[in-house]
């Protein structure tokens, strides 16, 4: 997988983007293509762009920064065929959200929040 670099991003979208927190190593997991599902325990109507990032704790690098950017495509109950691509196990109320076209970006540091938050990405030096 290469490194899309943020400017490309930015010359198709304009203003903040939303984000999500993962913890390590699941982050790492989603970024590298591994983990495809990401299990919540609520649900959200927002589909598109997410940037994936990993939060500071457990210090597993790179910590506290943002490592990719997915789709959210779905957002819908675990089932049992979800295990595998989703790193766990079944829970009835485990809520999967489908992330599709993983894109890697060059890390930068973002200070992680609770739910779904906007940030600004940070602006490129080889606009």
């Amino acid at each position: 997988m290469s490194i899309m670099q943020l400017s490309m991003f930015e010359s198709e979208n304009t203003g903040p983007i939303k984000a999500l927190s993962v913890r390590q190593p699941a982050a790492n997991k989603i970024a590298a293509g591994e983990k495809t599902i990401e299990i919540r325990t609520w649900t959200t109507h927002y589909r598109g762009d997410l940037l994936i990032v990993s939060s500071a704790s457990p210090k597993i690098a790179p910590a506290g920064c943002a490592l990719c950017i997915v789709r959210l495509a779905d957002v819908r109950p675990m089932t049992k065929d979800d295990e595998a691509a989703a790193c766990c196990s079944w829970d009835q109320t485990y809520i999967s959200w489908v992330l599709t076209d993983i894109r890697l970006i060059e890390p930068f540091p973002v200070k992680g929040r609770l739910g779904i938050y906007e940030i600004q990405l940070p602006v490129s030096s080889d606009r």
